[in-house]
């Protein structure tokens, strides 16, 4: 069923219960909704993560067919990671200006956009023969991952109460990711059965599809939303240094950089790779042990969200752990003489998947840090950082691997040790970071403004009082002062 407003048609669900009102806090808008046309949130939210479904599934589609295109296009292993390399270093540059165009255009009209790149892009790697056409065909798929993201992540945002939005962000983040499972193993399957150009052409027409149904179903906010006020350039360039100077970007930023680039390096090129050829595993259950990332991730996800919810002061501690515990699982590993017996890879895999949620915790520090009309471009920010750290180690671990021989087990022994000294500037940036976040999340008073003597002459009781109190958010969203800081 439909609701007329304002102009536009929405999808809604009649309630049994005529007349409730209910309260939906956004992060940048507080709206009332009606039971009796209560917008349909999940449609407007499946619809929006069905093309970041695909596009993590193009994303990562070269991981799983990385052998294949070395084949059929008669690359080494530097040059295959050029191909992974291009495509991230598009999508992290292209954060900022996809949230910029997110903010000021749209979601909905951007979703069309991210979908209908990914799709040309697929398609034109579908019949792709050379390389420079191939390049090409990856920094479209790039572009278009960028807009869907950004996209998503606003919409949720918009859509959910401030209070579940941490775990719909994982949710969201955890949907996505199945898209690196149709990569793993039906596109594969259908790569082997059917041929490269079948195989790629299908993905293409599944972004196109989803593109398309985004375009129908999806609205830029719930009923009563109205959007900003559109800012001329030289304010939202103003706007991005704003937004970087606030300490909390910054630790979302170094948060999300230690935690997502070990397992970003392990999905989109080197896992796959590193299994069949170092570890001596079969390519199928080397397949399915991609597949266990993407399922724990599936498990894991809601209990950091939760996590999250819970306890906001102890996010960059859930960031410093997660970084703690992959940086020793991988120093088991690698200091094994031969091969790891499979319980350990399955242990490693696990740990790595953790690695997804942990990072969107960054994001949860963004998102209650900026102001809402600035929420796409922080979080464009954030996510930069994981990819960026992901494009270095996986050309880093290119170089080395040509250098040492190839696909060998020295090889990738070697070129593993890659990710520690990211992990060690990770770590140093969230507690420098962290430091200045709490600092300036500490001057704040009830009201937002800096606090002064007024507070030096609180009665003891005082405290407990502000506390319980909600302070007002640059954004305009009401939340509590602990979930300012981290």
């Amino acid at each position: 069923m439909w609701l007329e407003t304002d102009g536009n048609r929405l999808p809604y669900w009649p309630s049994t219960t005529e007349g409730a009102t209910h309260r939906m806090r956004t992060s940048g808008a507080e709206t009332t909704t009606s039971n009796g046309h209560r917008p349909a949130v999940w449609v407007v939210w499946g619809a929006a993560v069905l093309v970041y479904l695909f596009g993590v599934t193009q994303r990562t589609s070269l991981g799983a067919a990385g052998l294949d295109a070395a084949d059929r296009f008669g690359i080494d292993p530097g040059t295959l990671s050029l191909f992974v390399f291009l495509q991230i270093s598009v999508y992290a540059a292209g954060q900022i200006p996809a949230g910029m165009m997110v903010d000021r255009y749209g979601p909905r009209v951007m979703l069309l956009v991210g979908g209908l790149l990914l799709g040309l892009g697929q398609g034109l790697l579908a019949f792709a023969t050379t390389l420079p056409l191939a390049l090409g065909a990856r920094v479209l798929v790039g572009a278009g991952d960028a807009v869907a993201f950004s996209s998503a992540m606003v919409l949720v945002a918009r859509w959910f109460p401030a209070r579940r939005v941490p775990v719909a962000t994982q949710v969201t983040t955890i949907v996505g990711q199945l898209g690196q499972v149709l990569s793993a193993l039906p596109l594969l399957l259908l790569l082997h059965a059917a041929g490269w150009s079948t195989a790629f052409t299908v993905a293409a027409g599944a972004s196109v599809v989803s593109a398309v149904v985004a375009a129908a179903l999806v609205r830029n906010g719930p009923v009563g939303w109205h959007p900003p006020r559109p800012a001329p350039a030289r304010e939202l360039v103003r706007q991005v240094g704003e937004v970087w100077r606030r300490p909390g970007t910054r630790l979302g930023f170094f948060g999300h950089l230690g935690t997502q680039f070990s397992m970003m390096t392990f999905s989109l090129l080197w896992g796959l790779p590193y299994l069949v050829s170092a570890q001596g595993v079969e390519p199928l259950v080397a397949g399915a042990l991609m597949t266990l990332l993407v399922i724990a991730s599936v498990v894991v996800g809601p209990l950091v969200g939760v996590l999250t919810a819970r306890h906001p002061m102890r996010r960059s501690w859930i960031l410093l752990g997660v970084i703690g515990l992959t940086a020793g699982t991988w120093t088991v590993v690698l200091a094994l003489p031969g091969p790891a017996p499979t319980w350990l890879l399955v242990v490693l895999v696990v740990v790595l998947a953790v690695g997804g949620p942990a990072s969107v915790v960054g994001f949860d520090i963004a998102r209650t840090t900026n102001p809402g009309g600035n929420l796409a471009v922080a979080q464009g920010m954030v996510n930069i950082a994981g990819y960026s750290a992901s494009v270095v180690v996986l050309m880093v671990m290119g170089a080395v691997l040509t250098a040492t021989g190839g696909f060998t087990a020295e090889g990738f022994r070697t070129a593993w040790l890659v990710q520690y000294p990211v992990w060690a500037f990770a770590v140093v940036g969230i507690l420098v970071t962290r430091r200045k976040a709490r600092r300036v999340a500490g001057e704040a008073g009830p009201d937002g403004g800096t606090s002064g003597p007024a507070r030096r002459r609180e009665s003891p009781s005082a405290p407990r009082r502000r506390d319980a109190r909600r302070a007002v958010e640059p954004a305009g969203r009401l939340v509590g002062r602990s979930e300012r800081t981290a």
